[in-house]
């Protein structure tokens, strides 16, 4: 059931509450049924696909095509890998049925290469794929427009598109995406996110629309529509359109505590009204592809779980399209690994998304196959839904690799996303009116996120985590400091940039804009929701400006509402931006006032998410609801707001922890140090000073999850912080642990430093391989005195040549004392 009210012409949504969705649809289930992961198919929605998505004619040719395949060929269509890993010539020997870019890959190993590179890449790899005589599908993560290509345009991430409550502008952003990524020569995108995020310590909650169902049960229609276009009887996808895909089946924004790939424990019943209404709409719609979770369902890995793929989505839902699995996550599955899994093909996935194991994969698949462990009807059925996709892009008939790159960055997407950035701001608090900004004024422009492409545009921008962006990427955009100067002097006043607030001549109100530092899966989740709790800096500017007596205004950059009661109390007015893309202008033409004095637009954003009163998770009782949110016309007053955390931080930060998923954990920070200085580490690739020691992001047991570190000379790694209390993890047998592989044994003694003291282990790293390098706390001090306030937990050292890829660090109770 929707409500549809059109306001100004545009079609926004005004939803039923959750209750009122559900009520009376979903059969009861006992308490006992609570931890069971077989789910019942009464229990769940009807879907059907389209039954344009194919026709009596296309499937008589795909039977046609099944019968006269190989046993490898339709082993080689189940598997698809990255472009990192695998060359259009490998293409001749394995027939691969797929081909994806991960979010650090770039044509021919440039990140940063243009649409007409993008396109003779795929071209390469279709001519490849003919020597079986069936072409590839080539994927990509457009997941706020064509988010791996620079010049194009960049939408506000679904967080913020979530804000506008506007289903007829989230048709019109899916139809520009798939414009410029099909003008790139591509077709297929892994979008749209179809996640009800619950827990927003969750690191990809900025990927879901909001945290009700209703909503992204609305969104999930409007922009597989505008991906794909509305499916036609015996009709290709049209040449400026691209295979939609509704993901992550199922429930990756319900895991306990929200950590990323963890485990929904959840009723089913729970799981149905809450997680899965969303993708019914998709189906039927005509999502072509369905992308299944790392996540688990009561304990059971989603991509092992046959009762959801198999029962539930082919069945009780039926989808007709394929399911394609995520980045090597059928390498979680219990009993699997990355190249080896037949129970996630039992299960029934279609696609398995193998970027660099999927050489193993097939040569074991084909084994398994040869020997019955997975049946030919099986493999039979996942070759018809791929061909089936093909098909309906047009591959099978010839589809041309579209190349024209004037459709990147087009005039008319940049003004979709403008418009979008306009719609998804919240205006959280106005007191006194500050805004709009008059005409006329002396504005300052402060923070670290005023001038900076990367905190505005978030994750997902060129590069996987999105740490690297600049305003060179993406050329004529703006960021928000672009827009309010151009705004401001429009409007007869004069902006100025100081990112650290100082000034010279007193202005007459300041905009400061900070949030967030750009993250993505992994990377992103945090232990609770208090923003930066080591680091007040930018609370400290708010107040500094509050106490010069000047009107502050914040506008603050996030992937998801956080406790930030302290910077709205020393604010005069709060703006949630979220994460808005290249678009800056958007922001300016809310809260700069025209020349008349009159709002060039009023705030329309509404939350889709709560936002917190404490820095607690869940949250009992937020502090603005969800569909709260000012506006020019409808002023409401917000009162002095608690600021304790109603936690204690302290306990809940990483203080025993300091680097797991690929990233020093906070609030920690890690260096690379040699004669040349010292530099900060960031995602990808960063070397020190003097160019003695590497570190760059790797796979070892998942998608950058480690990091491999490579000495040429005297250099060291080390992680330093606040200073945390140990002395009870000495006392209890605690000790500093290593997990990694040694790649390459030292040439000259290792050094490993806690708190100051070393320890020689050159012993433990002498031979190649998977290492868990363990040092007893009491090998560095057994003094309690020396550990109560830690800030400097590891350095690692060495003068000569050694190679560590380190995928955890931390301090672990061991039942084993001794030193090394």
């Amino acid at each position: 059931m929707r409500v549809n009210t059109r306001v100004g012409g545009l079609g926004r949504l005004f939803l039923p509450s959750l209750g009122a969705l559900m009520a009376g649809s979903i059969p009861a289930i006992s308490a006992a049924a609570a931890s069971s992961s077989t789910a019942h198919p009464v229990r769940w929605p009807k879907a059907h696909s389209p039954a344009a998505i194919t026709d009596s004619a296309t499937e008589a040719r795909i039977d046609r095509m099944i019968a006269s395949m190989s046993v490898e060929q339709k082993v080689g269509q189940t598997i698809q890998a990255d472009i990192s890993t695998i060359t259009p010539e490998d293409l001749d020997r394995y027939p691969l049925g797929s081909i994806l870019a991960g979010g650090n890959s770039g044509p021919f190993g440039d990140e940063r290469a243009t649409s007409g590179r993008w396109a003779e890449l795929v071209r390469q790899y279709r001519a490849h794929s003919m020597a079986s005589g069936i072409p590839i599908l080539f994927g990509v993560d457009a997941v706020h427009g064509h988010s791996n290509l620079p010049g194009a345009t960049i939408f506000p991430h679904n967080v913020g598109l979530g804000a506008t409550h506007d289903p007829a502008l989230i048709q019109r952003i899916g139809a520009a995406t798939a414009d410029e990524v099909s003008a790139s020569g591509i077709e297929w995108t892994f979008a749209p996110t179809l996640a009800v995020p619950q827990d927003v310590r969750w690191g990809r909650s900025y990927e879901g629309y909001s945290s009700d169902p209703a909503l992204v049960t609305s969104y999930a229609r409007a922009m597989t529509l505008g991906l794909q276009g509305s499916l036609l009887p015996r009709l290709h996808v049209a040449a400026n359109h691209v295979a939609a895909t509704a993901k992550h089946f199922l429930a990756d924004g319900g895991t306990f505590g929200g950590k990323d790939q963890g485990d929904a424990k959840l009723a089913e019943a729970e799981l149905v009204t809450r997680h899965a209404q969303a993708y019914p709409a998709a189906i039927d719609a005509g999502a072509l592809t369905v992308m299944i979770s790392f996540s688990s369902w009561n304990g059971t890995k989603n991509h092992a779980n046959r009762s959801l793929i198999t029962d539930i989505l082919k069945g009780r839902m039926g989808f007709a399209g394929l399911t394609v699995g995520d980045w090597n996550a059928h390498g979680q599955v219990d009993g699997c690994t990355t190249v080896h899994c037949p129970q996630t093909y039992n299960a029934g996935l279609d696609l398995f998304m193998a970027p660099d194991s999927w050489k193993g994969l097939y040569d074991n698949t084909l084994e398994d196959v040869r020997a019955g462990r997975i049946p030919m009807a099986r493999i039979d059925d996942a070759v018809r839904r791929v061909l089936r996709v093909k098909a309906k892009l047009g591959l099978l008939d010839g589809r041309p690799v579209r190349d024209d790159p004037s459709r990147i960055g087009t005039v008319a997407h940049r003004a979709i996303a403008r418009q979008a950035v306009a719609e998804s701001l919240v205006l959280l608090k106005n007191e006194g009116s500050v805004l709009p900004i008059r005409p006329g004024m002396r504005v300052l422009v402060a923070g670290d996120g005023a001038d900076n492409m990367a905190k505005q545009a978030g994750g997902w921008t060129i590069t996987w985590q999105g740490t690297d962006t600049t305003k060179r990427d993406f050329p004529g955009r703006s960021t928000i400091f672009d827009g309010i100067a151009t705004a401001v002097a429009a409007s007869g006043g004069k902006a100025t940039l100081s990112v650290d607030g100082r000034y010279d001549a007193r202005p007459d109100v300041a905009i400061v804009v900070f949030g967030e530092t750009p993250y993505a899966e992994f990377q992103g989740d945090v232990p609770t929701l208090a923003f930066r709790p080591q680091d007040d800096s930018d609370l400290k500017l708010l107040r500094r400006l509050k106490q010069d007596g000047i009107k502050v205004v914040s506008v603050f950059l996030s992937g998801r509402p956080l406790f930030t009661s302290p910077e709205i109390n020393a604010s005069d007015a709060f703006v949630a931006a979220w994460l808005p893309g290249t678009e800056g202008d958007g922001v300016a033409d809310v809260l700069i006032a025209a020349r008349d004095g009159r709002p060039r637009k009023d705030f329309s954003g509404r939350l889709s998410f709560a936002w917190p009163r404490d820095a607690r998770s869940p949250m009992i009782r937020p502090l603005f609801p969800v569909g709260y949110g000012q506006s020019y016309a409808r002023p409401t007053h917000v009162s002095a707001l608690a600021e304790a955390p109603g936690i204690d931080i302290a306990a809940a930060l990483n203080l025993d922890k300091y680097f797991a998923k690929g990233r020093t954990l906070a609030p920690w920070t890690m260096t690379l140090n040699d004669s040349g200085g010292a530099r900060p580490v960031t995602t990808g690739a960063t070397t020190s000073p003097g160019g003695l020691l590497s570190a760059r992001s790797v796979d070892l047991t998942a998608q950058e999850d480690s990091l491999a570190f490579t000495w040429t000379g005297a250099a060291s790694v080390a992680i330093e912080g606040p200073g945390g209390d140990v002395s009870r993890e000495l006392l209890e047998g605690f000790a500093l642990v290593i997990h990694g592989r040694i790649d390459q044994p030292a040439s000259t003694p290792v050094t490993l430093s806690f708190a100051g003291f070393d320890r020689d282990i050159s012993k433990l790293v002498t031979a190649k391989g998977m290492t868990r390098i363990v040092v007893p706390l009491h090998c560095f001090t057994d003094e309690k005195a020396k550990v109560t306030s830690v800030g400097n937990p590891f350095r690692l050292k060495t003068d000569g040549n050694f190679a560590l890829t380190v995928e955890r660090i931390e301090l672990e109770a061991v039942a084993d004392q001794r030193c090394p």
